[in-house]
């Protein structure tokens, strides 16, 4: 092992500012990092050294020597007892056996106290090889909310790129001292100093200092941080650049949209483009919304089976409902409760709220109406016990048959005829071919693979990339990506229909990242932008509509490239960078 004796610190002064808790920054020397970097590397005594072998070859060894002579002692006593041999007449070679068993089993039971026995080793090495302060402060200090617990060894990562520090006015430069030694929590930077932009950037150059990595890829500037304040992200540091296309038109419902997605697929907007286009040429498609009503499930718990059941009695009892209902609207003037359905779990109750949201999203006024009809029911029930607001009976962001059948936010079918010749002239392939590749992946396929809202080809890949453009939660992807497409032949097999049919669609066009100038933007293209003026909540089931149909275009295009074996061919020419990245500073890998 190569220790070596902790180098002295150099002396810490500090300002005399008006608090007098700021340091004063040393710069380090070359020679300064090589000392550092040197006892940092310097591994702590391990009381496993001690062993000719590697830790883990030395466990395999005695573990097998305890089981294997354990098994031949049993065996051997087993023949003694069976043939009247006395077992304290023992062999030369059954004497070594109970050695050996002896001897991995004072290995093995002192295996178990290596940690203490590790900890006692380097607490005795003394001040003279005290380890945990070979690392100087600021390679330890996290940007977090409190002062850190010291680290004893710090892994650093293989060639880390060099750090592009910035020039900060002498006042910045303080600050960011003070949060890497934990004097300032870096969430508090905001409302300590009152310009967000500011905050980030004091915020980004500590973050640089205490990992020892350079983000100078990731863009600060041209971004409005008081924009998603308490709104859409904590403790930013700069944003994330993701290239919006364009598919369309969409002719859908009479109405042509162009269809912002925001991905780093190749291929994607290039497909659905393909699929608008020939939907266009028969066309169109026409969409109908099913249903609209976001929900929330709390759970609740009894003492008993019988009294939980006598809540969902009382819930389900449409007498209550319009009470219930009152109660509930007092969240919001745009806040109508639809249904309440209640499942038993035992003594545990799940509640199914479902309501109109306008043009919001809804889950917040949705939880703020459960929320007031929880407290009225306490006092017909006293004994229950509310145990979460949610108990995944939403279901929000999880795969879940109950969206599924009962769908959860706007429920959207979406169909349109394909002519003939535009499916070989666009798509390059035949009715009888789609239809036929339809059934056996959509449809069979997904059913093999025990799929749940999955009978479709990519239609999260679509909704992903609306979402994003267009400032919905990514994370609803997952429930709204449930979809089942379906094919058949019309008019003798000259034709295809082809439809969609999407149970939980969650989108809204106010509220969240809709309000975000990118995203507006975006949502003002497809003309949704905001509430609507005409109709509450007709914005929302019109982008619902959109992104529908967006997924009925896709996929078209993608059954149409497997049908006709283009689809390893395209992504070769449009999702592979030929350039060459090695030696570039920053790099971005995309992974379809």
């Amino acid at each position: 092992m190569d220790l070596r004796r902790r180098p002295p610190k150099p002396p810490v002064t500090n300002n005399n500012n008006s608090n007098g808790s700021f340091r004063s920054y040393q710069p380090r020397t070359s020679e300064d990092d090589h000392r550092r970097r040197a006892t940092t590397i310097a591994p702590p005594p391990k009381a496993s050294d001690a062993l000719p072998l590697p830790l883990y070859l030395t466990n395999a060894v005695f573990f097998t020597l305890f089981f294997s002579v354990a098994y031949y002692l049993l065996h051997r006593w087993r023949d003694k007892i069976r043939y009247n041999t006395p077992l304290h007449v023992v062999t030369i070679t059954e004497l070594g056996a109970i050695i050996a068993l002896i001897a991995s089993f004072i290995y093995l039971l002192g295996f178990f106290g290596i940690d203490f026995v590790q900890s006692f080793i380097s607490r005795a090495s003394g001040d003279a090889w005290d380890l945990a302060d070979t690392i100087d402060d600021d390679d330890h200090r996290l940007v977090t909310c409190s002062p850190p617990t010291p680290i004893v060894s710090v892994a650093k990562l293989p060639n880390p790129e060099p750090i592009v520090t910035e020039s900060l006015p002498e006042e910045d430069e303080e600050i960011v001292k003070s949060v890497i030694d934990g004097v300032i929590p870096s969430y508090s930077l905001e409302s300590r100093l009152g310009d967000c932009k500011r905050a980030a950037s004091i915020r980004r150059e500590a973050l640089q200092r205490v990992t020892g990595r350079s983000i100078e890829g990731l863009p600060l500037d041209g971004f409005d941080y008081e924009s998603i304040l308490g709104q859409c992200c904590e403790m930013p540091v700069g944003y994330i650049q993701i290239p919006v296309g364009i598919a369309g038109p969409l002719l859908l419902d009479g109405y042509e949209y162009s269809v912002p997605m925001a991905t780093t697929e190749g291929c994607l907007v290039a497909s659905t483009n393909r699929g608008c286009k020939a939907m266009f040429i028969s066309g169109g498609a026409t969409s109908t919304v099913l249903k609209d009503g976001m929900t929330r499930a709390p759970v609740v718990r009894f003492a008993s089976a019988r009294r939980a059941s006598e809540l969902k009695f009382f819930l389900e009892n449409p007498e209550n409902f319009d009470t219930l209902a009152v109660v509930f609207n007092r969240s919001s003037r745009f806040a109508r409760l639809q249904s309440v359905k209640c499942t038993i779990a035992g003594k545990n109750a799940y509640v199914r709220f479902c309501c109109s949201t306008g043009d919001a999203m809804g889950m917040n006024m949705v939880s703020k109406g459960v929320q007031n009809v929880l407290e009225y029911l306490t006092d017909d029930f006293p004994d229950m016990d509310v145990i979460g607001i949610s108990g995944n009976f939403c279901s929000d962001k999880k795969p879940a048959a109950v969206n599924w059948i009962e769908g959860r936010g706007k429920s959207v079918v979406c169909e349109a005829v394909i002519r003939g010749e535009i499916v070989n002239k666009v798509l390059k392939t035949s009715v009888a071919a789609l239809v036929e590749l339809n059934m056996l992946k959509n449809l069979a396929g997904s059913a093999v693979a025990g799929s749940l809202g999955g009978f479709n080809a990519h239609a999260s890949n679509i909704v992903s990339a609306v979402f994003i453009a267009t400032g919905q939660d990514p994370a609803q992807n997952v429930e709204s990506s449930q979809c089942i497409t379906m094919m058949e032949a019309i008019n003798d097999g000259k034709d295809i229909h082809i439809s969609v049919t999407m149970p939980s669609i969650e989108v809204g066009t106010v509220g969240g990242g809709t309000q975000l100038a990118s995203q507006s933007a975006c949502l003002n293209l497809l003309g949704v932008k905001g509430a609507s003026t005409e109709s509450p909540g007709m914005n929302a089931r019109r982008l619902a509509t959109i992104v529908a149909g967006a997924v009925l275009a896709g996929e078209l295009s993608l059954m149409s490239a497997i049908a006709a074996g283009q689809l390893v061919r395209s992504h070769m020419k449009y999702n592979r960078s030929s350039r060459d990245i090695s030696g570039a500073t920053t790099t971005t890998t995309t992974t379809t």
